[in-house]
């Protein structure tokens, strides 16, 4: 790595960091593979990013680690993990799920050991966070258009034209991208989270009540299993079909009026209904009847939701 210009690294302090995050300190002594390397800050300090450098060569991680000795972002500073081969690297990677970045070299134990390595960190480890940025010393074995293409890493650099500065930059930027994709992940696994309890409560809902959902056009488009049980149709049989299957006599007309002006003022509807079932008995529900609408405000299908209040033994005459 190219360190001869921008020695001074005063610019790369944020005016933002958070009091007592000192930078780690920098070490003329190789680090053991997987040590992190890090000058502990106040009780109450953020936790640094987690930076792995991979490289058999012991001078790149010592020129690495001091000249991002001072980088701060988002009010955190930098913990510098090590390893010197390929199988180290995910063996740090196994035992630290949270680093942020990989600093891999290419040519190491083998001459496509960083390639390996990158490709199972995703494959293998499934890591999907973590950002690779592949350093190289000796560019022309290893064809940088068809890394990109072919592996799913995040940068290339030769270690000639890799600056202070060029380094900071790719660093920030990588952990600019971490940072945005691990805050997505959090909200995705909230929201599963939350979906796998909405689903608990629907399957006990469904043990319970009767559902129904109708299209714009009035017609039958979702059944659950209990009204399937209740009404002795099967789901294929009901969808698609009028709802005046399962109520042959006409509609109470005041009945029907009181539903429909609810509907349109946006209101659900709840009353107690009579039905049949396919083998002409009598079904009673407590139902509430809801519209559903879609982007628009047009009214796109309505949600019926019934408990079974009684079975009369009357056949249809």
């Amino acid at each position: 790595m190219n360190q001869h210009d921008d020695d001074s690294t005063d610019w790369m302090i944020e005016d933002e960091a958070a009091p007592g995050t000192a930078a780690p300190a920098a070490s003329g002594h190789p680090a053991a593979p997987g040590a992190a390397s890090a000058k502990p800050g106040a009780a109450n300090a953020p936790a640094p990013w987690r930076v792995l450098i991979v490289d058999d060569d012991v001078d790149v991680h010592v020129v690495t680690k001091f000249s991002l000795s001072n980088a701060c972002f988002m009010g955190r500073r930098l913990s510098f993990l090590h390893a010197y081969s390929g199988e180290e690297a995910l063996t740090v990677l196994r035992a630290n799920p949270d680093v942020a970045l990989v600093l891999l070299d290419v040519i190491m134990e083998t001459s496509d050991a960083g390639l390996r390595v990158a490709r199972q960190i995703r494959d293998t480890l499934h890591n999907e966070l973590v950002r690779i940025v592949l350093r190289t010393g000796q560019p022309g074995q290893a064809l940088e258009h068809s890394i990109i293409l072919d592996y799913d890493i995040n940068d290339f650099w030769c270690k000639t034209d890799l600056t202070t500065r060029k380094l900071f930059t790719t660093v920030i930027s990588a952990l600019r991208a971490y940072a945005g994709l691990e805050a997505a992940a959090q909200q995705l696994g909230a929201v599963q989270a939350e979906l796998a309890v909405a689903r608990q409560q629907l399957d006990a809902v469904n043990q319970h009540v009767v559902m129904l959902t109708l299209n714009a056009k009035g017609k039958i488009a979702d059944v659950n299993d209990k009204f399937c049980t209740v009404y002795q149709f099967s789901r294929e049989e009901l969808l698609g079909a009028d709802p005046k299957l399962l109520h042959p006599e006409s509609y109470p007309q005041d009945q029907l009026g009181d539903a429909l002006q609810a509907l349109k003022e946006g209101e659900a509807w709840t009353d107690v209904i009579s039905s049949w079932r396919r083998d002409g008995q009598e079904v009673r529900l407590r139902m509430t009847v809801t519209a559903t609408r879609n982007a628009q405000g047009q009214t796109s299908g309505y949600i019926l939701v019934g408990s079974v209040l009684q079975a009369l033994k009357r056949p249809l005459q």
